[in-house]
């Protein structure tokens, strides 16, 4: 066999592997765009429904298709409802906020809804907020801020509540506007969310997450591997909660 055949052959077999590698790479970056995305959890804010050192799997087509890497919406599917457990990007640009930094909060008003928290208790439209996933309160409480209605809409919409920790019980009246929602945290008293920052545009949600593919405790070392994994938690599905 002469040298060209060889030569020939070597650069089928090397076109063939470069071929594969990047129809997988293709692949990844296709279910990565339109289909789902991993999240790890790092902060307490949905205990106990989520856990610190939760590793989960999100549903991107939830909501729509959405053009990979933008917040555009090639076709929208639905909007989320009350109770969906929504990830998105946050919607304020802080100087100690790294860009497009992800979180998991759970969409608790939508668009219309008129929303206020009277004594640690939620009210939407009127109606109490009556749950099972809110863990333990702390029994200390702030506020009320000693503002009018209309201001504190316009604070709120405006992203302008981050200095005013009195709003954490006691918050409100506000009307969640058109093509936002308000997402708080499952752990009321030890969550940074949207009552502080304000509502969350519909278009930074990238979806919903389905279950927990892995799971561990933070403060256990790795030297301890057996006991640092949460088996029980590998698995965990989230149901969607009834309106």
């Amino acid at each position: 066999m002469s040298w060209e055949v060889v030569k020939i052959i070597d650069r089928k077999k090397a076109w063939k592997e470069i071929r594969s590698w990047l129809l997988a790479v293709g692949f990844v970056l296709l279910l990565r765009g339109f289909i789902v995305q991993t999240f790890h959890v790092p902060t307490g804010s949905m205990k106990n429904t989520i856990l610190i050192g939760d590793f989960l799997i999100i549903n991107r087509l939830k909501y729509g298709l959405k053009l990979p890497f933008t917040d555009r919406y090639l076709l929208r599917i639905a909007k989320p409802k009350r109770g969906d457990i929504i990830v998105f990007r946050f919607p304020v640009q802080e100087r100690n906020i790294i860009r497009n930094t992800n979180l998991v909060k759970r969409c608790v008003a939508v668009e219309g809804d008129t929303v206020y928290i009277k004594h640690k208790q939620l009210y939407i439209n009127g109606k109490a907020e009556e749950a099972d996933y809110i863990p333990f309160r702390d029994a200390k409480e702030y506020g009320p801020l000693d503002i009018d209605n209309e201001t504190f809409q316009r604070l709120w919409h405006n992203r302008k509540l981050r200095r005013y920790p009195y709003v954490r019980d006691n918050f409100g009246p506000v009307v969640v506007p058109e093509n936002f929602v308000m997402a708080l945290g499952d752990n009321r008293d030890n969550s940074d969310d949207s009552r502080f920052w304000g509502p969350v545009p519909i278009n930074l949600i990238s979806g919903t997450p389905i279950f927990v593919y892995w799971s561990w405790r933070v403060d256990i070392s790795l030297r301890s591997l057996f006991r640092k994994i949460r088996w029980e938690r590998i698995g965990k599905t989230f149901p969607q909660i009834k309106e």
